[in-house]
Formats: C-alpha cells, structure tokens, sequence
C-alpha cells in the first residue's frame, strides 16, 4: 500500500515538473539605432494546454511596466510610446514574439515575456523570460545589387526595369549609383536613390554599374560592379520572321516556324521544330485536288452539250418553218407571174436561212399577191398599164 502511493507521489511530480509548456527566448539581443528588431520567444503547444493571456513588459527602474496586453478580447498597447511601432506575433500558435521598429537610443532595457495557460484540470500556469536589447548604432554593410525582375542583368530593349542597391545598417542610408566610362574616364554619378529605374531601356543603357551606401555609422561602403545589357530585340525579331515559314514546293512543307510573345513590354522571339507532312497525307491532298478539277471539267462541258444541242433542234425547227413557207410562196409567186431570179433568192440550197424565219408574214404576202392577181384579171383594159407598174413592183 505504501509503495502503490509513492508511485502516485511521484507520477505527480513528474506531471508538476515537465507537464507545462516552457518558453524560450535568448538572453539578449541587439538591435540597429533607427532599425527594426525581433525578439524571440516561443513555446511548444502541449495537449489540454490553452493560452489564455500573453504579457510583455518593460523594466523602468525597479518595477516592470506592461507594454503589450493580449487576453480573449483583443490586444492592448499599454504605452503611448510603443503604439504604432509595436506588434506581437499571432499567426502561428506556440509564437509571441515582439517586433519593434524604428528603436531609439532610450529603448534599451530588460524585456519580459510572460504568457499564462489554463491548465486540463482548471488551474492557470505562468512562465516569463527576460530578454536584455541591446541598441547600437551599426555602421553599413557591403551594399548588393539586384535586379526588380527575373530578367536577371540582361533585358530586351524597351522593357521597364530597375536596379536595387540594399545595405544594412543604422538608417538613414544614402544611396549613390555611378556608371563607369571608356577609356579609364572617371565613373559619371547617375542616381542618388536606392533605386536605379529604366523606365524604357535602351542600348545606350548599356554598362558597367555600381553604388555606394554610406550611413550615420562608419565608412561608405561600396558594391561590386555589375554588367548591365540592353538588347535590341527588334533586329532579333526581324530575324526569326524571316526565317523559312513557307512552303517550298508543292510537294515540300517546311518543317520550322517562328512565334513571337510580348510580356511586360518584352517581345520574345522563339523557334521550334516540327516534322513535315507524312507522304500519304500530300498523296491524299493531291487526289483531292485531281477529282476537284476533273469534277468540275465534266460539269462544265456537260452544260455546254446541252446547250448546243437546244440551239441545233431549235435551228432545225426554224429551218422547217422556212422550208414550207418557202415552198408556199414558191407557188404563189409562180401564180403571180414574178422573176423566177427573185424566187430563187428566197431559198438556199442546204434550207438554211441567214435572216431570221418570218413564216407567217410571208404567207400574208402571198394571200396578198394572190388577191392582187385576182383583181388583175377582173380590170379593164384601160388599167393594164397600171398593173404592169404594179407587177414590176412586185
């Protein structure tokens, strides 16, 4: 029995001693005059474990001054002097970090971390750590030099891009980009900001750059030099639209083309490799083509069969009109007693006619020669004068 609760004492214990969460944080940190700073301090999220309030606290003198408050309401900036260069971390649990901005020289001094939980069986836990700032004025670093986009140094012409000169230390920090020249000329100064922008770059644009960075602390510092190209794309383009994009032969495709593409300003040219038709599809395209054109040769002269053979029955038909009032009037004239050389005139030999057939006028004529011969024989003499002049005319 006893041993059963000294087993129970101790399980206790172990739950007391290593069942909390504990925070961590470093002893000290040191932050840039001017600058920003983050100081650490986390904790790992045990199971039944809830966060209930997080503090941090400032140590003025000899009693500690609370600067930042988060209960289950919201959070709570204590110091007028702190409120809008002071946030806590609330995005990833386990992390309340304190980032401050723009430190100054009276910043300095013991920062406490203090987070409480609730415990599984109701009780609340408390755990701080102190935490030393340190704030210095830092000299500035080795500036570097990076490009605004992912072309890296070399860009096509007309795009807009810029050069960024980035250096740590205590602000603020002057800036100084220079351009080098040919002929071991002085470098000429180009911009006095952090950042060099091409609104439209050029050829001329082309060089060796470089920039300077000079702070409150220590000596100007300078950064490599880089090599920066403009391109004329336009000579590129030029010529991949004139590479081979037609076709050769009627029986030979090209197998390359080119495309181009314009992304910020930037036109890419690009070429790609293709294969040629396969040989059954020209075969395939070529017969096509044949029974297209041999389709349409017999159309055509069909339409033109039928259309001779309409003119030659409508002919025939005419020429048989013709040929019957030719022969009436063959009789009719005969009747009349007219020139046998004026009736010849009125036919052709192969019953052909060269004007066009007028049957039913000439049968009126000869109705008419015929009553003229009528009335000839029933005149009297006195008038046969006047029906020889009349003959004559006929």
């Amino acid at each position: 029995m006893g041993l059963l609760l000294g087993l129970l004492l101790l399980d206790h214990l172990k739950v007391v001693t290593y069942g909390h969460p504990i925070l961590k944080a470093p002893e000290s940190v040191t932050g840039p005059w001017k600058g920003d700073v983050n100081i650490p301090c986390t904790y790992d999220p045990l199971q039944g474990y809830t966060q209930v309030l997080v503090k941090w606290l400032v140590q003025h003198g000899s009693d500690p001054v609370t600067i930042f408050l988060r209960d289950s309401s919201r959070d709570h900036i204590q110091q007028a002097k702190y409120r809008g260069r002071l946030q806590v971390n609330d995005e990833v649990l386990g992390d309340v970090s304190l980032q401050l901005n723009t430190l100054e020289m009276d910043d300095r001094s013991h920062y406490i971390c203090e987070v409480t939980w609730q415990t599984p069986d109701g009780n609340q836990v408390v755990r701080d750590k102190v935490i030393d700032l340190h704030v210095k004025k830092l000299s500035v670093s080795k500036p570097t030099v990076m490009t605004g986009s992912g072309y890296g140094f070399t860009v096509p012409q007309g795009m807009r891009i810029s050069l960024q000169c980035q250096a740590r230390g205590s602000p603020p920090i002057s800036y100084v980009w220079y351009k080098e020249q040919t002929n071991n000329q002085e470098p000429i100064k180009v911009a006095t900001l952090s950042t060099l922008l091409f609104k439209h770059a050029v050829v001329a644009d082309s060089g060796y750059y470089y920039c300077t960075a000079k702070g409150r602390v220590g000596s100007e510092q300078c950064s490599d030099v880089v090599k920066f190209v403009v391109k004329d794309s336009s000579k590129s383009l030029k010529t991949k639209t004139e590479a081979p994009t037609t076709i050769q032969s009627p029986l030979e495709v090209n197998s390359s083309w080119s495309w181009t593409t314009e992304v910020d300003g930037y036109i890419e040219t690009s070429a790609g490799t293709g294969k040629g038709l396969p040989i059954f599809a020209i075969i395939l395209i070529i017969s096509l083509c044949c029974m297209v054109v041999f389709t349409m040769t017999c159309i055509i002269l069909c339409r033109k069969t039928s259309q001779q053979e309409h003119l030659y029955e409508v002919t025939r038909v005419h020429a048989r009109q013709t040929s019957d009032s030719d022969e009436t009037m063959r009789v009719d004239i005969s009747a009349s007693g007219c020139a046998c050389e004026e009736r010849t005139s009125w036919s052709l030999g192969n019953n052909y006619s060269d004007e066009p057939c007028l049957g039913p006028e000439y049968q009126i004529i000869t109705q008419i020669n015929s009553d003229y011969t009528s009335l000839l024989h029933t005149v009297p003499p006195n008038y046969k004068l006047l029906a020889t002049k009349g003959k004559n005319v006929c």
